[in-house]
């Protein structure tokens, strides 16, 4: 049991590291602030917003949790939420990037 919960933790810690990297590039080679969107001048530019989003989902979740309201404090609801699918997202993001790995190495 102890096994997996560690290889469930590693798989979500490889999805985070992969959505904050990703994010920073994002945002370092664009000049853009990274958000979920589908939008694009072109169906290219949809598309790469889209595989933006989908990588860089669980690091934007998890930040939007982390959102002020207008009384300038912390909605618990929200950071619990943001968590929730940020850690939900980035298990499934590891998941997809470590098969990828295994495939490449096989």
């Amino acid at each position: 049991m102890t096994r997996e919960l560690l290889l469930a933790a590693f798989i979500m810690g490889v999805g985070l590291c992969i959505a904050g990297a990703g994010t920073h590039l994002y945002q370092a080679l664009s000049r853009q602030q990274a958000m979920l969107r589908m939008d694009g001048r072109s169906l290219a530019g949809a598309a790469g917003h889209l595989v933006m989003s989908m990588i860089c989902g669980p690091y934007i979740m998890l930040h939007m949790g982390w959102q002020r309201e207008d009384s300038s404090t912390l909605s618990m609801t929200s950071a619990l939420i943001g968590a929730l699918v940020g850690f939900s997202w980035a298990f499934v993001t590891g998941l997809f990037f470590m098969s990828l790995y295994v495939v490449a190495i096989r």
